[in-house]
């Protein structure tokens, strides 16, 4: 009874010292929403919108876009002006359909002018939580803020992230010791709960980008190799981009003894033995010191339930925060 008493008066006390946990939106893999259905797309803005308040960020982890057309731009440009008016931070990562020499030239450049034209630099270098970015262009981003008693580092890389890409998040990760830092780039876990190798299907190696020999394309476990494991302050890496299940899940030990939880969902409508994608589902990250757990959701935005799989909602414990 004493025991009992004297952990709820801990909980309490850390609850107090920590505030509310952090709490992250992803929203993985738009593409078929703006394609054809953008109502749903829609649905899943207002859902997360109206209660704002309780997010620290919205996250998106690539193909904002089917076709890279001015037009899917405009919609995306419209929808998450949103995130603005409500004053959630939002930070997104360019998708292979993202990127491309013309609609519906699937990264076969990295040219992303329909990205710049609708998400500018400069107005996002206005916002408060604006970090930095590799070049004059929003394709290599981060964004820092505070949320559940621990100060954050966002880094979103586009698709097929080059060498130049991995030494500036290297420079930019080691300059922020004290934050805490999110990777989110679209192409990284694959659906068997690995990092994306050799062998596995849609590596940014088979793109034109890949093939492009002025320059260098990274899959997951380069990006692991070259980044990730160097930096005791990385916790988390999410990515969309797998079809197959749509689901991948691994928790990896960085060469400094940390573990970093890496996170794969996608929920487009190619997906092997899906519910159906039109239920607009999207993730909820919450990042918990006071109990020290990452509690995964995965919600449909226009049932409001969720996911029916288990492999869509859980939890890691016992999180090194």
């Amino acid at each position: 009874m004493k025991r009992t008493l004297l952990l709820t008066l801990l909980l309490f006390a850390l609850s107090v010292l920590y505030g509310q946990p952090a709490k992250f939106v992803l929203f993985p893999d738009t593409q078929s929403y703006l394609e054809s259905c953008p109502e749903i797309l829609e649905k899943q803005v207002e859902a997360v919108t109206k209660n704002s308040p309780q997010y620290a960020a919205v996250i998106h982890l690539g193909d904002i876009t089917q076709d890279n057309h001015p037009l899917e731009w405009y919609v995306a440009g419209k929808l998450f002006q949103s995130f603005d008016e409500a004053n959630l931070p939002f930070t997104f990562s360019l998708g292979n359909h993202d990127i491309g020499s013309a609609p519906r030239k699937t990264a076969d450049t990295r040219e992303s002018a329909g990205a710049n034209k609708y998400f500018p630099i400069a107005a996002m270098k206005e916002k408060a939580y604006w970090g930095g970015s590799l070049t004059e262009k929003i394709d290599n981003h981060y964004i820092l803020l505070s949320a559940g008693g621990i100060d954050w580092l966002i880094i979103s890389l586009a698709f097929g992230v080059s060498d130049e890409t991995l030494e500036w998040a290297n420079r930019i990760v080691a300059q922020h010791p004290d934050r805490k830092v999110i990777l989110n780039t679209h192409a990284y876990m694959y659906f068997d709960d690995t990092r994306m190798g050799k062998g596995d299907n849609g590596l940014p190696q088979h793109y034109g980008i890949g093939k492009d020999t002025s320059t260098s394309v990274n899959d997951g476990e380069q990006i692991w190799a070259k980044f990730v494991s160097n930096h005791a302050n990385i916790m988390a890496v999410v990515s969309g981009h797998v079809t197959g299940s749509g689901v991948g899940t691994l928790v990896s030990t960085g060469k400094n003894g940390n573990r970093v939880y890496q996170m794969l969902s996608n929920y487009q409508r190619e997906i092997e033995n899906a519910v159906p994608a039109s239920k607009g589902y999207y993730r909820i990250l919450t990042f918990d010191k006071a109990s020290r757990r990452i509690e995964v959701e995965t919600i449909s935005a226009v049932t409001g339930e969720k996911h029916p799989s288990e492999k869509h909602n859980f939890i890691f414990e016992n999180v090194d925060f």
